[in-house]
Order: structure tokens, then sequence, then C-alpha cells
């Protein structure tokens, strides 16, 4: 009976979260709402003084940097910039930093710094992060090559430190080709591991002095003397980060794999079974004094919830995830009499060494205050809270993939630093013209986001269950097109007969090529017009406007998107409109076999269209790419499933 409690427990929450996405205001979101109430501008150290760089925002930051790719809400890209901005000049400069501080709080911002480069092309804030990845180029290290916490904790590596500095480096290493220094980011995790790790329980010991000088660090082995939970989260939110983003075939990876294993095994021994939390000094819960934390708690939910997300953890780990969010919410959140969402129980800081010093035991760890809404709870909880909200739509099409072209539209463009790079309607492109936000709508429901860029074949295709083609190539985008070809209309036509669904986001006259991409359309009666429609005048949106009538199968929520300069259709059996606006079709879908086909005259779910920055939200074409991706998922045939005789 227990056990069917539980059950209708977690149940009865996943339909909530699910009630949350549908419309209600998440906890995500009220959360951001306090943020943005409490820290207009950027964040004060305390009355009076001046705001400085500091890595409490960072944390903050990346919270509402993943509430902007879910909800496309452009307040919070909006919010993001805002911040950076009140301390990065136009040249590039960080207001307050100091790169001879050495200090790697300093670098956890430059992960936003990167954000905003990649979706505005500013130059400033490439220049600012680069500014951040040469101060670890000359970081003091250990003798064994770890970085030192500053320069002002010598010869020591604080669990924090992995957090503050390797999800950055890492970001900076994948986007402007650095290969070298992924061996470089798994040894500060592996040296830490060796260092810090208890045999015995597996936790990880807050910092680690090389030198054994300091007063707080063991004379044989360096180390502090507790477990302190937060910088056991640091660190695991850091493993999650870099593992994201770390090439598939590094050496290193599978060891980084290993220690994520370990440390959620380890953590998951202490995790209170009564609330599901964790305590401050993480191995001794009846302590005097010693209570459950918020921040830790969160991380550990984030950490371990997105390890699972990304096929890092087996799924069994969620379980520790879905009870440390429920502890959370009961034990931490509350709302005021006037209606803010706040966040109790964090502590403000816990350190070692420094003036006034502080020795690392027990009684220093319980002196320190525990306050309510501290930045680096909050911005743990927005994180954690991003990731648990997902729950209830990653099964929609887990373990399915969309594969999206890079053959046809073949563009390259020169980055920054000189290297040729794929662009136009990419998966990786935050900027006005990628498909960065298209790809987080897909990969919310489970599905994986693939590219290819050979010349389709039932071999390639044959993995994909959705299969995306956009504003195929003219000479105009590309010197040497790859041209639909009719072999290559054969194999797609097959596989879509076969079961595949196709996605076809052409474009209008001039635009796109129509000769050889209609030898592909022609197959499934839909024939793309070389014309265009829905011209649109310089911020005149309504000229791309269309209406959408009630009970559209496709886009059953939404009453209006935007389209402009689209091509038009001609249309034979078996293709049929889905969506019209007067004699003009907008949306066609054709059955074969097995397989559907989805076809309309405009790329237009790019970010420049659902991030929210540019089209107002009143045309919802985000809440449009939600419900399209869902109607195709829908459209996927469901394998046969094979009965014993």
């Amino acid at each position: 009976m227990k056990k069917n409690n539980r059950l209708l427990i977690v149940l009865l929450w996943l339909l909530c979260l699910t009630v949350t996405n549908a419309g209600a205001q998440s906890l995500s979101e009220k959360m951001a709402a306090t943020v943005m109430t409490i820290w207009k501008d950027s964040l004060f150290s305390g009355p009076g003084k001046p705001a400085k760089w500091t890595y409490d925002q960072g944390v903050i930051l990346k919270g509402i940097e993943g509430l902007w790719y879910k909800t496309g809400d452009a307040k919070y890209f909006n919010y993001m910039q805002k911040c950076m901005d009140f301390f990065v000049d136009d040249k590039g400069g960080i207001r307050t930093y100091k790169q001879s501080d050495y200090n790697l709080d300093n670098i956890l911002c430059g992960r936003v710094l990167l954000t905003l480069y990649n979706v505005t092309n500013k130059e400033k804030y490439f220049k600012a992060a680069t500014t951040l990845r040469e101060q670890l180029k000359t970081q003091p290290r250990t003798g064994q090559g770890g970085f030192w916490h500053k320069k002002i904790y010598p010869y020591q590596m604080w669990l924090d430190g992995l957090y503050m500095a390797e999800g950055f480096y890492t970001e900076y290493a994948a986007t402007y080709h650095d290969p070298a220094a992924f061996d470089d980011i798994a040894h500060q995790f592996i040296w830490m591991e060796n260092n810090a790790r208890d045999k015995k329980t597996g936790l990880l010991y807050h910092g680690w002095d090389e030198s054994r000088q300091q007063k707080w660090a063991d004379q044989t082995t360096g180390l502090s003397p507790h477990f302190w939970a937060r910088a056991m989260a640091w660190y695991g939110m850091a493993l999650v980060d870099v593992l994201e983003n770390f090439p598939a075939d590094n050496k290193y990876k599978d060891s980084l794999q290993g220690i994520l294993q370990r440390f959620a095994d380890a953590v998951h021994k202490v995790q209170d079974p009564a609330t599901g939390l964790w305590y401050d000094i993480i191995d001794k819960p009846t302590a005097k004094g010693n209570y459950l934390e918020a921040s830790a708690s969160s991380m550990f939910v984030c950490a371990i919830a997105k390890a699972v997300r990304l096929g890092f953890l087996p799924g069994s780990y969620l379980a520790i995830s879905k009870k440390g969010y429920e502890g959370i919410v009961k034990t931490f959140i509350e709302t005021d009499a006037g209606g803010q969402t706040n966040l109790k129980g964090t502590v403000s800081v816990s350190g070692l060494g420094g003036n006034p010093y502080r020795d690392g035991s027990y009684e220093y760890y319980m002196s320190e205050k525990v306050i309510v809404n501290d930045p680096k709870g909050v911005g743990a909880f927005l994180q954690a809270s991003n990731e648990m909200e997902l729950l209830p739509s990653l099964n929609m099409a887990k373990g399915k993939t969309v594969l999206l072209d890079d053959y046809f539209n073949s563009e390259r463009k020169k980055d920054i630093t000189g290297v040729l790079k794929p662009f136009h309607y990419k998966w990786d492109e935050l900027n006005n013209g990628g498909f960065f936000q298209l790809g987080n709508v897909f990969r919310q429901y489970g599905l994986q986001t693939q590219t290819l860029s050979i010349a389709p074949n039932a071999g390639n295709l044959e993995h994909a269950e959705i299969y995306l083609i956009v504003d195929a190539d003219n000479l105009a985008d590309n010197p040497t097109p790859n041209y639909v070809q009719p072999k290559d209309a054969d194999e797609i036509y097959n596989w879509v007969k076969a079961g595949g669904v196709l996605v076809l986001l052409h474009n209008d006259k001039g635009n796109a090529d129509f000769e050889h991409f209609n030898i592909l359309g022609d197959k499934f009666g839909i024939h793309f017009n070389e014309d265009s429609y829905n011209k649109v005048i310089g911020n005149d949106y309504e000229g791309g406007r269309i209406d959408i009538p009630a009970g559209n199968e496709i886009l059953p929520h939404e009453h209006k998107i935007y389209q402009k300069e689209i091509c038009s259709f001609t249309l034979k059996s078996p293709a049929v409109a889905m969506l019209k606006k007067g004699d003009l079709v907008i949306f066609a879908v054709s059955k074969i076999g097995k397989g559907t086909v989805f076809a309309t005259g405009d790329p237009w779910l790019y970010n420049e269209y659902v991030d929210g920055r540019k089209i107002p939200m009143e045309y919802e074409n985000f809440k449009a790419a939600n419900d399209l991706a869902q109607w195709l998922i829908k459209q996927i045939p469901k394998k046969a499933v094979k009965t014993k005789m």
C-alpha cells in the first residue's frame, strides 16, 4: 500500500508540473520574478557597498538563461544582458575585475558572456570572455597542474573552483577550437578527486593544500577537516556542465563519467531519508547545530537530474532528484504577504583561511549566517527547477532522433577566430539565423538533435525518426551547392514511406533553390512556387500575421503566428492544406505509406522569430514550435510490439 501511495504522489506531482507548463506560472518563473525585483540591475554586496564582478551573479544568470530557453520570453535574456552590461564596457573591459588577482571565482560569469556574444555577435562580449580565458592561461598551479583557487590561497585547490572555472573553460574550448584544453580540464577533476576523495564514504573534502602550510590542512594529507555540502555540490554541477560540452572522442571522457557515478553514489548515501535534503556538513546529520541547506540541496538535485537527462547517469538516479526537489519545495520555498516567492535556508558563505581566519572546523561552518534569498541559493534553485520542470515532457520522444540537414543547406562562414564553420539554420547557432531554440524545443520532448552533412541514404536515415530540411542552397548562398538529385529524392521518399517524418521549411523566390528542390517536393504532391507573399516593411509585423482558426490540428493552442516573405504551394494528391491565409496555403501535409511530410514556405522557427527578442510575443511562434514538435512526434509510427507465441 505504501508503495502505491508513493507512486500516486509522484504521479500527482508530475501532473502539477504538466499543468504548470501548460499555462500557470512555474516555480522557476516565480523565483525569477523575485530575482528581477530585488536585484533590478546587478548584485550588490550590501547597503552602501558598490556592485562587483562576482560568481554569485553567474549562478543566478545561468538559471535565468535556462528559463529563457524554456519560455522564449525576452525579458529573461534582457535581464542577463542588462546585468552584464553593468560591468562590460564597449571595448570589452570588465569593471572591478583584476586579472592579477588570479581568482577562479571571477571566471564563472564568462559563461554568460559567451551566451551574449553567440546571440548578439557583439564583439565586446567576446573580448571580455577572452580576457577571462587569458587568466586561465597563466593561472598559478599546483605541482600536479591543478589551478590554485586564488592567488591569495597558494597551492590550494577547492572543490568550489571547479564550478567557477571549468564550465567556462570547456565552452570556450569547444566553441573556439582549442582541443588541447580538454585534457587539462579533465585533469582538474581527476586531480581533485585523487587528492580530496575519502575512500570510505566517497565524499570529497572541501579543500586541499598541497603545501600543508595552512592551519586548516591535515599535515599528512593536506585536506580540510570536513565535507561541506555546497562544495561537493559545486563539484558535481561542474562535472555535468563540462560533460555536456566535452568531446565524445576525448580519452578522458569515460574517466569523468566514472567520477560522476562515484559522486552521485556518495551523495545518495548521505541524502536525508525523511526530507530528501542534505545537511550543511553532509556526513554529520545529528551533530549539534547542523541543518538542512538549500543551495547544496538544489545543486545536487540539478546535477543528478541533468546528468540523467543527458545520459551520463542511469534513469534510476532520477529518484534522488525527485525526492530532493519535493523536499526543497516543502522546506525552503515560501510566499510572503506581498506574494513574492522566497528561498530560505542558504548559508551565505563558507571558506578556508583568509582574514579573519577560517579554520575549517565544524564550529566555523556552523557560525556562518543562514539567510533568505541568498543569490547562490536562488540561482541553484532556478537551475534545479529548470531541470525538474522538464520531466513531464521528456519521455514523449525519448530515444528518438530529429536529424537536421547540413548537405542541401551547407552554407559556411568564418567565425571570429577565422575558422570556417557551418552557419544558417544550425542547432548550435544562438544568433538570429540559428536553430538553437528550436533544438531546445525538440530536446525538451526527449528527442536527440543530430546533423547530417552528407547526402541522405537508407543507411544514414535509418536511425532518425524526423528529418528536417531547411532553405536548400542556391548559388547566391553557396558557390558549390548540393542540389537535390533524383537519387536523393528516392532515398528520402522510401524512408518516409517506411515511417519517417519529413519536415520541409523552404523559403521564397531568390532566397533558395526551387528547380532541384521540387524534385523532392513533387514526389509528395507538394510543389514550391517561385513567388513571395506576406511582405513586411520595416517593423510592420502585421504584414506577416497569420491567424490560426480554432481547432487547427497542428497548432491547437495558438491564435496567430508570424511568417514573412513565404512562397506559395501547388498541391496534388495526397498533399492537403492544413493551414491557409485566404487562398494562400501556409501548411501542407502529405501522407505516404506509414510516413508523413510537413511543409511550409518559410524557415519560420529560427531564433529571430522564436526567442522573443525581436518579434512581439503576441505572435506565438515559440508556442507554435512546441505544438508543431508535439504534432510531429505523434506522426512517428508506433513500432510493432513482438509478442511471444
